[in-house]
């Protein structure tokens, strides 16, 4: 029975990749827009898609991020200043797209664009950056997708949209997981109403990279600048030590989920205890340095898998990209949550007024 079902797992994969080699034809006549091209994934994408014959249209947030692209690219690639959150820049975004691609539609439409300020606890943040993340990573995200939905259902194109694996499993930065769990939501919906008319929908779940969002001396400011500006009776409720402690569990926590063979060296760092920071340890701030610099810095781990829903005539529904994406979050995911819940919060520190 079990040789059986060996070789029923063996034709499963080899039929899957057999399919997801057939690569889509004529692509060097397919025109793709991405958004959130000033650095990051979309950067690396467009000048991918560039290199491999596409007609890139990238948004860009500046006219500074634009004019490097462009410097860097063929001239095939063409760029649009694209702010996402408002609805002005959108529309005036789709008719310039709209003039270049014609009657042959837009074949893809990558929803790149992306911020993270949730640094640190819920009642830490302030409504404002809620509203400000949610604008940005899901109503820019929904807002885009339709606006721009006519010309992929002309082309029966791609639409591709980012995620995160915090979409797949939250457990740290809320209203960010918050937002990618909305991107997922949204994304299902548009598959399931898109395939009658041939557009294919597919969700890219990065898991830590690199980027200008694990800016290392920026995330540091961030999280001091929220905890800086917390209601006093919520500092009180959680205390200076928990903060110090909570910086340095975060660093550990993230640089442990990532494979051995991702991570720098360095030497192992036990857990906190709770609400307790040791004036042994290394300053909170090269903690904080030493996790993000933990984060892969090898972006085609996750541009790969946005060309291959680009390209691939079968493309998958969901693309976990990382190496801790694939065997730490993913498998996680699928445990009991009882469980998930002790393995992500084993080394969190505790609150001064915890119970």
């Amino acid at each position: 029975m079990w040789l059986y079902l060996a070789v029923l797992v063996v034709l499963y994969y080899l039929l899957r990749w057999y399919r997801e080699r057939q690569v889509v034809s004529h692509l060097r006549d397919k025109f793709v827009f991405i958004t959130g091209c000033d650095s990051g994934f979309g950067n690396q994408l467009a000048r991918q898609l560039d290199l491999r014959g596409l007609k890139v249209l990238a948004g860009c947030l500046t006219e500074q991020g634009a004019e490097q692209l462009r410097n860097q690219t063929s001239d095939r690639l063409q760029t649009v200043i694209l702010d996402v959150t408002k609805t002005e820049s959108i529309a005036a975004a789709t008719e310039w797209v709209k003039e270049r691609v014609g009657d042959r539609g837009l074949w893809g439409l990558v929803n790149n664009a992306g911020i993270f300020h949730s640094h640190g606890y819920a009642e830490w943040v302030k409504i404002e950056t809620y509203r400000d993340t949610l604008r940005v990573n899901l109503i820019g995200v929904i807002e885009v997708t339709l606006s721009m939905l006519p010309l992929v259902r002309r082309a029966q194109g791609r639409i591709v949209n980012v995620s995160s694996i915090l979409g797949r499993i939250a457990f740290f930065g809320a209203v960010y997981c918050c937002s990618k769990y909305g991107v997922e939501a949204f994304s299902d919906i548009l598959r399931r109403e898109l395939q009658h008319f041939g557009v294919k929908v597919s969700m890219v779940e990065p898991g830590y990279f690199r980027t200008a969002m694990t800016d290392v001396q920026k995330s540091s400011e961030i999280m001091k600048q929220i905890w800086k500006e917390t209601p006093a009776h919520i500092k009180e409720t959680y205390g200076e030590k928990f903060f110090d402690a909570f910086q340095f569990s975060c660093s550990v926590v993230s640089d442990s989920l990532r494979p051995q063979e991702l991570q720098h060296a360095r030497p192992p760092c036990s857990s906190p205890s709770p609400g307790v920071h040791s004036d042994s340890r290394p300053s909170n701030h090269d903690i904080m340095k030493q996790g993000l610099l933990g984060c892969s810095t090898n972006l085609n781990l996750v541009t790969d898998c946005m060309e291959h829903a680009l390209t691939s005539v079968h493309p998958r529904t969901r693309y976990s990209a990382g190496w801790d994406a694939q065997f730490f979050f993913v498998p996680l995911s699928y445990l009991p949550t009882s469980l998930a819940d002790y393995i992500l919060t084993r080394s969190w520190p505790k609150p001064a007024q915890a119970v």
